[in-house]
């Protein structure tokens, strides 16, 4: 080991949640593959996906759909969620990569640039990207592609869930020779009234639950793991770390462990943070520092390289992440490039 921590991806944890996610709504799958597949690695991920069946891929950003298409080759679709964005007309059909136009000026100039297949945003009350239900545009020739974003699925108690859905049901029949796409993650566990032709997740690919929370249908794809630099015992009295951040009532066996805020983890994960260690959850002691944290391991029989998880199979993501006043996506994309990662599967 060349770093003293570590991200693994299982690959065959990212299988099994794809096909869950199949089986769950009946429809294709259309991975969402933006920010480096949340982190976890475009190109692996996708190809992957590829060999279970995907065909279809989303990323936010232009560079990022020239990338995968160089990575995974001519013939899977690749849709760019910004769209059409300034001169970009001419790079995205030399990629054959289609836009997903969000308003008025983007059609403009993809129809201008003779652009071809492409999709269309529709705004159903989110107000970040799309067309307003009211000036949604005719049909036109190309258009191949549909879609909405819900604001709220992770609560499916939300309301605003069936506005949104039916909003995009009404709209979207005026465009019969197009695929309809609705739900992101957590709309696909919102019922078959949320699924129409295909479904766009992401974090759940990823492991994290469709609301926030661990799900038992899916599985921990991501490790973060890092070494034992040293162990100490600590007086009682004593205080850990930056500000005198954790005062001992009484001794205690401390671990330093080689990763930081440099590398991800959060600050705000002390003082409420846990990690997985010789088969316990153990708190976080003091301030998280650029590398290190200091772990509580009073009583275990720890040696130094063992390895302690942030989180994965015995610290979900979705744990590690309310932990840190957070959510799992920001988590999963916030991981440093100090860590050795390894594909599995």
């Amino acid at each position: 080991m060349t770093a003293p921590a570590s991200l693994s991806v299982d690959l065959n944890a990212l299988s099994h949640n794809f096909h869950a996610l199949e089986s769950l709504t009946g429809v294709p799958v259309h991975p969402v593959v933006k920010a480096n597949a949340y982190g976890l690695g475009a190109v692996p991920v996708a190809r992957r996906l590829l060999a279970e069946g995907a065909r279809t891929f989303f990323v936010a950003r232009l560079n990022e759909g020239v990338a995968l298409r160089q990575a995974i080759g001519p013939e899977p679709t690749i849709y760019v969620l910004d769209g059409c964005v300034g001169d970009a007309a001419e790079t995205l059909k030399a990629a054959n990569l289609r836009p997903i136009l969000n308003h008025a000026d983007q059609l403009a100039a993809w129809r201008a640039a003779n652009g071809g297949a492409c999709g269309l945003q529709i705004d159903t009350g989110m107000n970040r990207l799309g067309f307003r239900p009211e000036d949604a545009p005719e049909p036109f020739d190309g258009l191949t592609l549909v879609m909405s974003h819900l604001a709220c699925a992770d609560d499916p108690t939300e309301p605003m869930n069936h506005r949104q859905c039916d909003a995009f049901a009404a709209v979207s029949e005026r465009y019969p020779d197009a695929l309809k796409s609705f739900a992101n993650s957590g709309g696909c566990f919102l019922g078959p009234d949320y699924a129409f032709d295909a479904v766009r997740p992401g974090i759940c690919l990823y492991g994290g639950g469709p609301e926030g929370r661990p799900d038992a249908r899916l599985k921990a794809v991501a490790t973060l793991s890092a070494e034992i630099l040293q162990l100490r015992d600590l007086p009682a009295g004593e205080t850990v770390g930056y500000s005198r951040g954790f005062l001992a009532d009484t001794a205690r066996r401390i671990a330093t462990v080689g990763a930081g805020y440099a590398d991800g983890i959060f600050r705000s994960t002390s003082p409420r943070g846990q990690v997985w260690i010789a088969g316990e959850l153990r708190p976080l002691l003091g301030r998280v520092s650029m590398d290190v944290i200091a772990v509580d391991v009073t009583g275990l029989d720890v040696s130094l390289g063992d390895h302690v998880e942030l989180f994965g199979a015995n610290r979900p993501v979705d744990d590690a992440a309310t932990a840190a006043g957070t959510i799992s996506y920001e988590l999963l994309t916030s991981i440093g490039n100090r860590f050795e990662r390894t594909y599995l599967g």
